[in-house]
C-alpha cells in the first residue's frame, strides 16, 4: 500500500492507496496522530509535501515503517512538464493538485481551483503541461483584512453566499467577500477558456463547497486532488 501525506502547519491530510485505488482518507491528524497512523497502517512507501517538516525529520519518524519515504520537492521528477520561469517557488500542492486532475481527466484541458488559505487557479493542458496560474487571497483572508484594516468592521466567519444587496454592514461584507469571489471565479475561468478550449473544472480545497453550484461552467469537486496527485508522483517515481 501507498500513503500520501500532505503536511500542513497544523494538521496533516492522508490518502491510503492499494493497487492505485484510493481507499482511505484521513482529514485532520495531528503530527502526532499521524506518525501512530502511519506505524498503524505500515504503509510499503510514502511520499510527503510538507511546508514545515524537513526530510531530516520525515525519516527519523517514519522509517522505522518503511525505508521508502519520499518527499516531494521541486526536483522532484513529475509526470508533468513545468511551464513556468521559477519551478523552485512552486508549491508542491499545486503540482500535486494538477497531477491529480489529469489522473482523473487524461487528455484534457483542466483548470484546477484549489480554495484554501490563498486561492489558486492552475492551467495545465491535454499534453501535460503546467502553465501557471494565479493566486489570490481566500476567504478567511478577505474577512481577516476588512477586520484588520479598519477599525469598525467585525470579523466574520464565512457562510453560504447571500444575495447580492447587502442590507446591513453585516450582509454587505459577506456579500463582498462571497459574491466578489463568485465572479472572480467565473471570470478567471471565462480567461482561462480563451486560452485553452473545452477546459474541465476542478475545484478541491476547503472553501470549495461554497462555490461549486454556483459557478457557470460545468465542474467538479474532488476533495481527495492533492492526495490522488501524491499517489501518482509517487507511482512515477517507483516505477
Amino acid at each position: 500500500m501507498n500513503l500520501s501525506i500532505d503536511l500542513g502547519n497544523t494538521y496533516a491530510k492522508t490518502g491510503l492507496f492499494s493497487e492505485g485505488k484510493l481507499v482511505e482518507t484521513n482529514w485532520k491528524f495531528t503530527y502526532q496522530e499521524l506518525v501512530n497512523y502511519v506505524q498503524l497502517v505500515s504503509p510499503q512507501q510514502i511520499i510527503v509535501s510538507s511546508v514545515s517538516y524537513s526530510e531530516e525529520q520525515l525519516q527519523r519518524d517514519f522509517s522505522t515503517v518503511t525505508p521508502k519515504i519520499y518527499l516531494l520537492k521541486s526536483t522532484t521528477p513529475v509526470p508533468l512538464t513545468k511551464l513556468y520561469d521559477t519551478p523552485e517557488t512552486l508549491g508542491a500542492d499545486r503540482v500535486a493538485a494538477a497531477i491529480g486532475a489529469k489522473v482523473l481527466y487524461p487528455h484534457s484541458n483542466c483548470v484546477v481551483i484549489d480554495m484554501g488559505t490563498c486561492i489558486t487557479y492552475d492551467l495545465v493542458d491535454a499534453d501535460d503541461n503546467f502553465h501557471g496560474g494565479i493566486i489570490s487571497p481566500g476567504v478567511q483572508m478577505r474577512y481577516k483584512a476588512m477586520n484588520t484594516f479598519t477599525k469598525r468592521l467585525p470579523l466574520l466567519e464565512p457562510e453560504p453566499i447571500p444575495k447580492l444587496i447587502g442590507k446591513s454592514t453585516k450582509h454587505a461584507m459577506q456579500s463582498g467577500v462571497m459574491n466578489g469571489l463568485l465572479g472572480e471565479i467565473n471570470g478567471f475561468i471565462e480567461a482561462y477558456d480563451k486560452v485553452l478550449t473545452n477546459i474541465n473544472v476542478i475545484f478541491c480545497g476547503g472553501d470549495a463547497s461554497y462555490f461549486a453550484n454556483r459557478i457557470k461552467y460545468p465542474n467538479f469537486v474532488v476533495p481527495e486532488l492533492v492526495l490522488i496527485g501524491l499517489n501518482r508522483i509517487l507511482e512515477y517515481n517507483v516505477k
